[in-house]
Formats: C-alpha cells, sequence, structure tokens
C-alpha cells in the first residue's frame, strides 16, 4: 500500500508585522495610530499600512469586549508594584490589537500593494461588529504578550 500525501499546513497568505504604535496621530487630537509592514506571499515586497482609531472607538470595543472588567481582575492577582506597568501595557496592547484586526477587514476587502493609512472612519461598523466576536483570541493574546497566560481569561 503506498503511503497516503500528506497535505502541506496551511501557510498564512499575509505575514503581519507590527512596526511600531499605538503612537497618536500628529495634529488629528483623538486618533491613535498603529503601523504594520504587510507582506503578501505573491508580493516581491511588502508595504507598510498604518492603521487609525479614534479613541471613542477604542473605549467602545472596550466596553462591548468586557476589557476594563476583565484588566481589573487580572491586575487584582498582581503584586501592587506590578500593576502600572501591566496596565499601561495592556492598554496599548488593545489598540494594537484593535488596530490588527481593522487591518484584517482592510486584507479581507482586498488590501492593494501599496503602503498606505487606514483612516478612523474605514471599517469602523465592520470593526465595531467584529471586535465581540474576536474578544477570547484578543484577551488571550494580551495575556500572552504580558506573559501572565496563567492567569486565565
Amino acid at each position: 500500500m503506498a503511503p497516503s500525501p500528506q497535505s502541506a499546513p496551511d501557510v498564512p497568505q499575509y505575514r503581519i508585522t507590527l512596526f511600531y504604535g499605538p503612537e497618536p496621530v500628529e495634529d488629528r487630537p483623538g486618533l491613535l495610530c498603529c503601523t504594520f509592514n504587510v507582506k503578501k506571499r505573491s508580493w516581491k515586497g511588502g508595504v507598510q499600512v498604518a492603521v487609525e482609531v479614534g479613541e471613542e472607538q477604542v473605549a467602545r470595543a472596550r466596553a462591548i469586549t468586557g476589557f476594563e472588567a476583565w484588566l481589573k481582575r487580572i491586575l487584582s492577582m498582581l503584586l501592587d508594584a506590578e500593576r502600572g506597568d501591566y496596565e499601561s501595557r495592556a492598554r496599548d496592547l488593545f489598540v494594537q490589537h484593535l488596530c490588527a484586526l481593522k487591518l484584517d477587514l482592510a486584507i479581507e476587502a482586498g488590501l492593494q500593494q501599496e503602503s498606505g493609512r487606514l483612516g478612523a472612519e474605514a471599517f469602523r461598523k465592520e470593526l465595531e461588529a467584529a471586535a465581540p466576536a474576536h474578544r477570547d483570541r484578543l484577551l488571550a493574546n494580551i495575556l500572552a504578550e504580558l506573559d501572565l497566560s496563567g492567569y486565565g481569561g
């Protein structure tokens, strides 16, 4: 009997790496931006995509995902001296993951091979609808990046 062929593992079509952020958008109060390097397998080179979110979008996403209550519970398990650093980092990671989710929505809609910017208004409703569906993954990723995976979600 011939051995059965092994299926190749699914290779992601895009490789996405956070370049920097979140940073305030210059001359645009209330906006935050994360910049990502995006490389599609079929492209010769990658592009940089700046993804903006409004602070009110972030606040709404935190509310609909229960982030504040979740963060309070996680921080309560840490030593007092550690809480401030973890809280600040968790808030930045939340914005980064929210921007990454918005970038995923843009990719699903057909991202072109050009560096650019996704403004705060782009995919606004889609992001608000997607945030609760991705809550568990988002919070698990934040715990992993904080090296607190053992603290639960």
